[in-house]
């Protein structure tokens, strides 16, 4: 079967873009490029959309045609949609999860539902159909059998579309060869196939295409085979499609249990967990990174993060807090780790006597989170792993500590000269990540003491040197994850801060206000749960991590 997107050009395995700080001289570029490719990508979508149409006319056409006198044609066919309005309730557990399909089962009389992910006729008796369902396969084979499988049913199994999905009632068998193209080392011979929902002929992409690695595409390339290489705007304007792959099952998968020990974790050490606004009258980070709206009559902005209202929640006495939300980023950042709109992860909690208590709750989240994907996605890691080869996380038990001075001392060892009062950009991150790991041993770790004049201004300063500050930022694999600190309580010194930084002090009066009634000392940390997955896993792109990405060009689908 054709696809689109056997005449695109791959941009997948190109290099990440330059680092945030140092890409203005090339945004407009950027742009500009994007744009055209955009365009194009459009004027692409426009043309399968019209043979998708044609195709279907096509197929409706001819359908009513195929049906021929079959005395076991109950045994297949297209399921009416009344049957499938809830028309009455049966037992679940009939089912059998592919996943789940095994050796042992040798002999029963299975049902399975997934999609036809391949068809293939080999003669007017036999058929195979591929069914997969959550990332696993299973090859079910369609054989005319006398008074049992008719012939009519093979020509049904074999003008399946490609992705329909199917329900399969048969017995399993077990093949004496190894099975390459299905995970399951199983077969099951079908006595009953019905599509429960028919895909269009023509598909933008073939999961197979999309699933396939970049060392599978070079070896076909070395022995004088071209194969479809699916590049990122396709898969992110076809996106419902390519999540179905293997290695995106496994990526979501993971994420969703990165999301599970942070709250469990936080529950655990007393932390409760709550829902902060995300239409809010002012900058929460300062900066002119803001979405900003009219909300009835008032100017309002999208929340840059849940930092000042985790904060007043810390003032009416919560404790220990803790949010997983969308944050909101205006930035017309085209790199390889920001997006306009992720995941937030935020911690807030009392201090009683030092900032470090903040990293203490970071170091044992983050191992006790780096050995629960471990242990527990096995499956997942693998399936990331084989279309997107990576080394599996190197961390210590006892997370490494060492101050932004120590980290700037290793980096004029090397060479690499650096502002000891200014931020680290994304080539100093990642040259100091790789001198921690030679010295170290290690790939995560925290950095702390920051310059005061590089972090936001609800940070409290150090107390020995005000050109630093009680904040940490924490990395993975030479980039940074997390940044934390220790907050200004006091609310004349908050003030005097959010002016410096230029925000408008009205605009967070009741923010700071909230200090005037009394406030603990606090701090706490933020962690963008996409670049987590990423980074994790070690993938280039941080639009593989986020579902449906927003950038400074994309807001659909």
């Amino acid at each position: 079967m054709s696809s689109e997107s056997e005449t695109l050009s791959s941009s997948a395995s190109a290099p990440p873009p330059p680092s945030q700080s140092e890409e203005s001289s090339h945004e407009d570029d950027s742009k500009s490029v994007s744009k055209k490719a955009a365009k194009k990508e459009a004027a692409k979508l426009e043309k399968l959309r019209r043979r998708q149409e044609a195709a279907a006319a096509l197929s409706n056409a001819t359908s009513s045609l195929s049906v021929e006198e079959d005395p076991l044609s109950a045994n297949y066919g297209d399921v009416p949609l009344v049957e499938l309005q809830s028309k009455a309730p049966a037992d679940v557990n009939s089912w059998t999860e592919v996943g789940k399909l095994n050796e042992a089962m040798k002999d029963q009389h299975v049902l399975v539902r997934g999609r036809a992910q391949t068809i293939r006729s080999v003669s007017k008796n036999m058929a195979f159909v591929v069914v997969r369902e959550h990332g696993f396969t299973v090859q079910c084979v369609i054989t005319a059998i006398p008074d049992v499988v008719s012939r009519q049913m093979v020509k049904f199994v074999s003008g399946l579309n490609r992705e329909s999905i199917v329900d399969v009632e048969g017995i399993v068998s077990v093949p004496k060869d190894p099975i390459k193209g299905a995970t399951q080392q199983v077969e099951v011979q079908v006595r009953k196939l019905y599509c429960v929902s028919k895909a269009l002929p023509t598909l933008p992409i073939i999961v197979e295409d999309a699933a396939r690695s970049e060392i599978e595409i070079e070896k076909a390339l070395q022995a004088g085979e071209q194969l479809v290489r699916v590049n990122q705007d396709t898969r992110l304007n076809n996106r419902v499609i390519d999540i179905r792959t293997p290695a995106n099952q496994g990526i979501f998968r993971i994420q969703s249990q990165v999301g599970t020990v942070f709250r469990q974790f936080l529950l655990s050490e007393n932390f409760f967990e709550i829902h902060t606004p995300k239409l809010i009258a002012g900058s929460s980070e300062g900066g002119a990174s803001v979405f900003r709206l009219d909300y009835k009559g008032q100017p309002a902005c999208l929340a840059q993060s849940p930092q000042l209202h985790k904060q007043m929640a810390i003032c009416g006495d919560f404790g220990r807090v803790f949010e997983i939300g969308p944050v909101f980023r205006a930035e017309d950042s085209f790199t390889h780790r920001h997006l306009c709109e992720f995941t937030g992860l935020d911690v807030e909690m009392e201090i009683k006597n030092h900032y470090f208590e903040v990293m203490d709750i970071v170091d044992r989240l983050f191992v006790a989170m780096f050995d629960s994907l471990n242990q527990n996605c096995e499956k997942e890691l693998e399936a990331v792993g084989r279309q997107y080869p990576f080394e599996p996380l190197k961390y210590l038990r006892k997370t490494l500590r060492l101050t932004f001075e120590e980290g700037v001392q290793m980096l004029k060892d090397a060479g690499v000269e650096v502002d000891p009062l200014g931020d680290l950009n994304t080539e100093t991150e990642r040259k100091l990540g790789k001198l921690v790991l030679e010295k170290y041993g290690t790939e995560f770790y925290i950095l702390h003491r920051y310059p005061l004049a590089v972090r936001p201004f609800y940070t409290m300063p150090c107390y020995d040197n005000p050109a630093y500050s009680n904040s940490f930022d924490v990395f993975i694999r030479g980039e940074e994850i997390i940044s934390g600190a220790q907050r200004v309580h006091v609310p004349e010194l908050l003030a005097e801060r959010a002016q410096g930084c230029g925000i408008d002090v009205k605009t967070i009066s009741t923010y700071i206000d909230s200090f005037r009634y009394g406030a603990p000392p606090h701090g706490g940390f933020g962690v963008g749960l996409e670049r987590v997955v990423m980074l994790f896993c070690g993938l280039n792109n941080i639009r593989k991590t986020s579902l449906f990405p927003r950038d400074p060009l994309r807001i659909a689908p």
